[in-house]
């Protein structure tokens, strides 16, 4: 009689865990979210973020707060991420560096393939090879050749080591045969505000962080990073046509989790961002500063990140860069 007793029991418990389950992903968010953007306010995935959040707020019912967690090249933000508790109410936003680190820096304090799982690729944002008015050169192969004249002079800036501005610039220098001097920033915010007080000469600036500044004269735009033009800014050539062939390198901004996050959680989030990356005037405000939303599914987004991770161990180990 025990042990039906017991067993009868068991398969009570076993019935309500199981009933549980979905209904709490169900009941999801039932409280607000954080988006954890790894950088300083004013960079493309900070921009690009804080025009998602109210839509994804309004479709999950729920306060959706952007959180900006700088430093380390994403590491630090990232890393809050992948140890924060995988109930879906910690949101961390990804990119270029994502798939950089694992190979630039000695040792990471998360791993990058088991701690953390796709939700969506949210957007690829272009870059622009862009100098101040001060600097005496209006093409991609006048600086080369002010840079080749004076070697080590030119100074460029990122949003940290390992950033996209600072893996595009290292491509750049790499494929051309120029040598300047890096200057990391915390974030592509605080890396164009130097830009355009003549701090630095050079920048690989997103085009949602300053787009308006090509527009009044302040920054000057000499190439496009992709391997197409970008429709934000159709007259500036890409970098490949202006004088490096074969060049390309973009930025982009993805959705990810803690491992571990119920695959209804995620589900849920992935359906947020999917309808809040596809409403008109969402898509037509960030397509006008230079992103072009994707919205992808969990399993797309994780082969483009194991393409990424792929891609930038190999540029990492032919340039030579190293942090320790």
């Amino acid at each position: 009689m025990k042990l039906t007793l017991y067993g009868f029991l068991l398969a009570l418990l076993s019935a309500a865990l199981a009933y549980m389950a979905p209904a709490t992903a169900q009941t999801y968010p039932v409280k607000p979210i954080r988006i954890i953007v790894p950088y300083s306010p004013g960079g493309s995935t900070d921009v690009v973020l804080r025009i998602l959040a109210p839509r994804l707020a309004e479709d999950l019912g729920q306060q959706v707060l952007v959180e900006n967690r700088p430093g380390a090249a994403s590491t630090i933000g990232l890393d809050y991420v992948a140890k924060s508790p995988p109930d879906g109410y910690t949101v961390g936003i990804a990119n270029i560096a994502y798939g950089a680190n694992p190979t630039l820096y000695k040792k990471m304090p998360f791993n990058a393939e088991k701690d953390l799982v796709p939700v969506s690729l949210v957007s690829i944002v272009t870059m622009v090879l862009s100098v101040h008015p001060s600097v005496p050169a209006r093409s991609v192969k006048q600086l080369i050749a002010l840079a080749k004249a004076k070697p080590g002079t030119l100074t460029y800036g990122s949003a940290g080591n390992g950033s996209a501005n600072h893996l595009a610039t290292a491509r750049f220098a790499h494929m051309t045969g120029i040598n300047m001097v890096h200057v990391p920033y915390k974030g592509g915010g605080p890396a164009v505000v130097a830009l355009v007080s003549g701090e630095t000469a050079m920048l690989f600036a997103t085009i949602p962080s300053a787009i308006q500044h090509f527009k009044t004269g302040r920054l000057i735009p000499l190439g496009v990073s992709r391997a197409k033009r970008d429709s934000s800014v159709p007259d500036i050539p890409t970098v490949a046509e202006a004088g490096v062939p074969g060049y390309d390198a973009v930025e982009w901004n993805g959705a990810m989790v803690p491992a571990g996050t119920p695959p209804a959680v995620i589900r849920r989030l992935h359906q947020a961002f999917v309808k809040a990356v596809a409403i008109p005037g969402v898509r037509e405000r960030i397509t006008g500063i230079g992103a072009e939303l994707v919205g992808n599914s969990p399993d797309e987004f994780g082969t483009f990140l194991k393409r990424e991770l792929a891609t930038w161990s190999k540029v990492v180990k032919e340039v030579g860069m190293r942090i320790d």
